[in-house]
């Protein structure tokens, strides 16, 4: 790892180039060659939020959609990566999103801001990032990276990434509590709302401790969590007219990558016209043995809002349409979370509340765009009964909890589409938890394992730090918390 020399993103626009996913290449690079001191530490907040944005919905994003059986890689380069042949060079951009994109920016606020709102912010933001580079990496450069006195920094171990984390998370929260709230214009995420942000931490925090098995603390942090889809952290394209300021899926199918991706389409089979439909669809789709629909659940309308057309990103009006935000961090997912560990550290009902606070939010139409609004969807509150042998979440007649736990994963699935929530719930469940994972097919790739456990080491890291290993050990190796 390079040194890093700290350096402004000056525009607010994210220039998402489709060509081998170099979307904010040389983001720090400034050819006006201003120094630090002549900027507010403010603008380096924009900065470290734009490469978190790509870190969490970008490239490894759709490879982990893939991965989870939400997504099929049809053509060119995603064909080649849905059938598990992935090299390191994925994982370049990403990589740089951690360390020269979000670290730089995130350590330039904290070393010289004495706004404790904005250092606040920072913490959290550098926190959120490396937490999410420790569930797609495994062990990565924690405890000395940003030193700049240090060019090859150890790599730590996936648990000790985790816990610095939320130790920075931790440090956000304290920060914000004693600041002055206020208003921070260059926060693209909630404006400077300290409680937001606050609400925010505290979700990660759970998200973080659930992926460790940790379901006591994840739930202790989630009770302090978002609680309302208000306070829900999106990346809200503006979609300003000749800018690449688009939802990022969107983006990918309407440029160069036209046509690779989606989740639903027909092929040509001896002149038969064969749908093609991955496993969420699949799962949405009334008509198909794997749907989820029953007498409480209609998904019509959320079906078609889900549904991608990857002929291009003009066609697609629902959840890949060119300003629909992008789910980050959100109160779905807090409630989710809250309703998994309650019902682990207890009963199936002490868990019950907070699935259906998520099937009330879904109830309003809050889970489509208004262009899907107007369609059929319904999600009628469940009731203990509705787990037990034989009741409709339980025609297999499992354990009743098993039953209401399945449902919940089932929900985290299909409501973290776009986010790594169900590429993290597989590799979290598949082994130990095996009867409440969701058993996703993956339509064009392989059928059976072995399944992907990690993203690759950048190529640029493993040829510039002493210290990493002598070659990346493949996406199959399973990572520290999921063994």
């Amino acid at each position: 790892m390079k040194k890093i020399t700290y350096k402004i993103i000056l525009s607010l626009s994210l220039i998402f180039a489709v060509s081998c996913e170099k979307m904010t290449e040389g983001i720090n690079d400034n050819p006006n060659d201003i120094i630090v001191g002549d900027v507010q530490e403010r603008l380096f907040l924009t900065g470290a939020q734009l490469a978190n944005i790509q870190l969490n919905c970008g490239h490894l994003n759709r490879i982990g959609g893939m991965y989870s059986g939400q997504l099929i890689g049809y053509s060119s380069l995603y064909s080649n990566i849905y059938g598990f042949s992935l090299s390191t060079a994925e994982s370049n951009s990403e990589w740089n999103y951690i360390y020269v994109n979000v670290q730089s920016n995130t350590k330039h606020i904290a070393a010289n801001s004495s706004n404790s709102l904005l250092v606040g912010i920072a913490k959290i933001i550098e926190g959120h990032a490396f937490g999410t580079g420790a569930s797609l990496f495994g062990d990565i450069p924690f405890s000395e990276a940003g030193n700049l006195e240090i060019s090859d920094p150890v790599f730590d171990s996936q648990i000790d990434v985790y816990a610095g984390a939320i130790a920075l998370l931790d440090e956000g929260i304290s920060t914000l509590n004693s600041a002055t709230a206020g208003s921070i214009s260059e926060d693209i995420y909630f404006g400077g709302d300290k409680a937001k942000w606050i609400a925010a931490a505290y979700t990660l925090k759970a998200r973080f401790y659930l992926h460790q098995k940790n379901y006591a603390s994840a739930f202790t942090a989630a009770q302090n969590g978002i609680s309302s889809a208000s306070g829900d952290m999106k990346y809200n394209p503006p979609g300003a007219a000749g800018s690449g300021d688009r939802n990022l899926f969107w983006t990918i199918l309407e440029g160069s990558r036209s046509g690779d991706i989606g989740n639903s389409d027909t092929e040509s089979v001896d002149g038969i016209e064969t749908l093609k439909e991955s496993y969420l669809i699949q799962m949405l789709d009334a008509s198909n043995a794997l749907s989820r629909n029953n007498s409480k659940t209609d998904e019509t309308a959320r079906k078609g809002f889900y549904t991608i057309d990857s002929s291009g990103g003009v066609a697609n009006s629902g959840i890949l349409e060119e300003t629909q935000p992008q789910n980050m961090v959100t109160f779905f997912e807090n409630e989710l979370i809250l309703a998994e560990c309650a019902a682990r550290n207890g009963t199936l009902e002490s868990g019950l509340p907070h699935l259906n606070n998520v099937r009330a939010w879904m109830n309003t139409g809050g889970h489509v765009n208004s262009n899907f609004q107007s369609e059929t969807y319904s999600y009628l509150a469940y009731d203990a009964a509705d787990f037990e042998s034989g009741g409709i979440e339980n025609a297999d007649g499992v354990n009743s909890k098993i039953a209401f736990l399945r449902e919940v994963i089932e929900e985290r699935y299909v409501s973290g589409f776009g986010m790594h929530m169900p590429y993290n719930d597989s590799r979290r469940l598949r082994k130990s938890d095996s009867n409440i994972a969701v058993p996703y097919i993956l339509v064009d790739g392989p059928q059976s394992g072995p399944w992907p456990e990690r993203m690759p080491y950048a190529t640029t890291e493993l040829n510039s730090n002493s210290n990493s290993p002598a070659e990346d050990p493949g996406i199959f190796e399973t990572t520290e918390v999921n063994k």
